[in-house]
């Protein structure tokens, strides 16, 4: 197989010294080979803190990052260039720091826990209008960290439509909530004001961040303030409506924090065939694998840690799996009859900060940003992960292929 081109879109938070806004870059790939290079990046779209976004269609939405929370829509044109659908809306929270898409569009404020559901027009656009506008769905609680938790956070929001086998059809949304160690439930329909119902309780101080689903049906939270992976288990009440049971917790990273520092996870994801997890280690600066051992009869699966493994930079805040590899397997993986079992994943993380430790090229000057996308080519076999390529970029914070 020869090499494809790809694209992808960053959100970026603002650096003093890079363009802020939405960015493109060009990724060239064997996926075969498990080999690839950044073909280079440019600013697409001037924007405001756009640390997170979303594809639907032909139209990318980026949250604005600021107090006075916002959400913009861009047509996105066959040559990738980007269009403003109207202006930004204000999302009625503060410090928007997710965005999915699920007919509506939905976002989670970090600032003070409000989940903001916004109806898309015909061309996507989103709508201001005072019959049409933004609902905010808000939430009280606190944890014991009183520096994080004085308060709810929302801080990742997942349409169970999107949740494969932990879809129980209902049309309802699920917000992780780092502020009050909850997993929240919410029907994106109902009207402004309405409040949510909390569906989990983490241990406290867990500080829950992001989530994704297995093929079992079994929710995977990490943990950004104590560092480790939950597994949930769905619970069907009788009044239908489902709730969770936190029955597992596996340590994310064996990787040592900094000295002085901690560790902090920021994204997990599970990989398109649900054998792996991954998730991007702040303070260590790793990325974990983690592989997926069903358990029996369908029960609790149980995660087993593979590997640590460098991001090519400093505080990875997001990643990509752009998916695996097929074909010629290894001899062992052929007498067990999955010659066709991937190879690796690769994987393009986000990280965020300046990194002391890389040299800037003459070139780009004393003050360019050492912020950067890495690609990774991640093992299956024993979840170790190489950088292929960096790509400098301002401060990085999401990635979203084309």
């Amino acid at each position: 197989m020869t090499s494809a081109t790809r694209a992808l879109w960053i959100g970026t938070y603002p650096h003093p010294n890079g363009a802020e806004g939405v960015w493109r870059v060009e990724l060239d790939v064997d996926p075969a080979a498990g080999t690839g290079a950044f073909g280079g990046g440019a600013l697409a779209v001037a924007a405001s803190s756009p640390s997170f976004l979303a594809l639907d269609g032909d139209t990318l939405y980026a949250v604005g990052e600021t107090e006075a929370g916002s959400v913009s829509a861009f047509a996105v044109a066959p040559d990738g260039a980007l269009t403003p659908r109207g202006g930004p809306v204000a999302t009625g929270g503060s410090y928007p720091c997710h965005v999915a898409v699920s007919g509506d569009v939905l976002v989670a404020n970090y600032g003070d826990g409000v989940l903001t559901v916004v109806p898309t027009a015909d061309d996507g656009g989103v709508a201001a209008a005072p019959d049409a506008g933004p609902r905010r769905q808000r939430h009280a609680g606190t944890g014991p960290v009183t520096d994080r938790q004085e308060g709810p956070h929302a801080h990742f929001v997942a349409p169970l439509a999107h949740l494969g086998a932990a879809d129980d059809g209902s049309g309802a949304v699920l917000v992780v909530d780092l502020g009050t160690d909850e997993l929240r439930r919410h029907d994106p329909a109902a009207p402004d004001g309405s409040t949510a119902q909390v569906v989990a309780t983490f241990p406290p101080g867990t500080g829950p961040r992001h989530l994704a689903a297995l093929p079992s049906g079994h929710l995977v939270v990490v943990g950004e303030l104590d560092p480790a992976l939950f597994l949930l288990s769905p619970v069907d009440g009788p009044d239908g409506v489902r709730t969770y049971d936190v029955v597992a917790r596996h340590d994310v990273t064996h990787a040592a924090a900094p000295a002085g520092g901690g560790n902090y996870p920021s994204h997990v994801a599970v990989t398109a065939d649900g054998t792996r997890v991954l998730a991007a280690v702040r303070g260590a600066d790793v990325l974990a694998v983690h592989a997926v051992e069903p358990g029996p009869d369908g029960g609790v699966p149980t995660l087993r840690h593979l590997a640590d493994s460098p991001v090519g930079g400093a505080w990875p805040r997001h990643f990509a799996i752009l998916g695996a590899a097929t074909g010629a397997g290894s001899a062992a993986e052929a007498d067990q009859g999955d010659a066709d079992a991937p190879l690796h994943d690769l994987v393009v993380v986000a990280n965020q900060n300046d990194d002391p430790l890389i040299e800037r090229p003459a070139a780009a000057g004393p003050d360019a940003p050492t912020s950067n996308l890495a690609l990774l080519r991640v093992r299956r076999s024993d979840g170790a992960a190489q950088v292929l390529d960096v790509l400098a970029l301002p401060a990085p914070a999401c990635v979203v292929e084309a």
